[in-house]
């Protein structure tokens, strides 16, 4: 009886929440909900694309959004120099997993090391400083020189692009953290391995989450950079042989599938920060 009275309760407080929560239908709350504005601000990018396009304001330059989807689906099933567009793609994606792995498996402890410990960070530091403000598109010529026109080159451009804000953030993550947190853990007998674990890490990890997530959009600015000075694949060629051709289409296909790519892979690092760091404070503008 008592099941039966405890269940009938909490369907009860649901439906009594799910009313409360109820709001009268109010034009002003529906312009300002998110969603709409999100369908208002697309549908006048692609009005501003479309009106672009039909004056010719681009000269030829330019092409509508409705042939960029016939050139992503011709490119689908066609091939360029012998691949289709599912083969550019995954070789511009293999070449960012191998060089955002090796970035940030050596970045992120370096980082965290360099915050913890002073004399590695004496020894690193000078060098990272003399390093970091050079951009990573001044390496493809170095690059070349050193690993030739093949897939090395094209990863080292990667692991120089992401190499500095994985580091960065991981070493920023450590050092602003509160010293009152650590203080904390001292007063209850905890040790310096403990301030590290119980302290350090957790509240290191949502910088260090939002290093990988800025280097991720930069590799595959990099990986674009590298495709379009020297490769036979990735969507980086594709774009290259669309202006060759003069074939804004292609172009655009290109980029369009690699922004996609790039919107995909920062959302699964998103998605990872929130299953690994579910005390991170989540701010809401609404």
């Amino acid at each position: 009886m008592s099941t039966t009275t405890t269940a009938a309760s909490s369907i009860a407080n649901e439906i009594q929440q799910e009313v409360m929560e109820r709001k009268p239908f109010s034009i002003v709350a529906f312009l300002k909900n998110r969603w709409f504005l999100y369908a208002i601000s697309l549908t006048a990018f692609f009005a501003l694309w479309k009106y672009v396009d039909y004056t010719r304001v681009l000269g030829n330059g330019i092409a509508a959004p409705e042939k960029v989807v016939v050139a992503i689906y011709r490119l689908m099933i066609d091939t360029v120099a012998g691949k289709s567009l599912w083969g550019h793609t995954w070789a511009s994606l293999n070449r960012i997993l191998i060089g955002f792995a090796i970035a940030s498996s050596i970045a992120v402890p370096l980082g965290i090391l360099m915050a913890l410990n002073r004399y590695v960070n004496a020894v690193v530091k000078p060098v990272f400083d003399l390093i970091k403000p050079m951009p990573p598109f001044a390496w493809i010529s170095c690059a070349i020189l050193w690993f030739g026109i093949d897939e090395p080159s094209k990863i080292f451009i990667i692991v120089v692009g992401t190499f500095v804000p994985c580091l960065l953030n991981s070493y920023m993550g450590i050092r602003l953290i509160e010293p009152q947190l650590y203080d904390v853990v001292r007063m209850l007998g905890g040790s310096r391995r403990d301030e590290i674990l119980q302290v350090g890490f957790p509240a290191a990890f949502p910088a260090i989450f939002a290093g990988l997530q800025i280097s991720l959009s930069i590799a595959w600015t990099c990986v674009l950079s590298a495709e379009l000075v020297s490769a036979r694949s990735g969507l980086g060629f594709i774009i290259i042989q669309g202006m060759q051709l003069a074939r804004p289409d292609f172009v655009l296909a290109g980029m369009v599938v690699l922004a996609f790519w790039a919107w995909a892979t920062t959302l699964i690092v998103t998605y990872l920060e929130k299953f690994l760091c579910p005390w991170k404070r989540e701010t809401s503008l609404a």
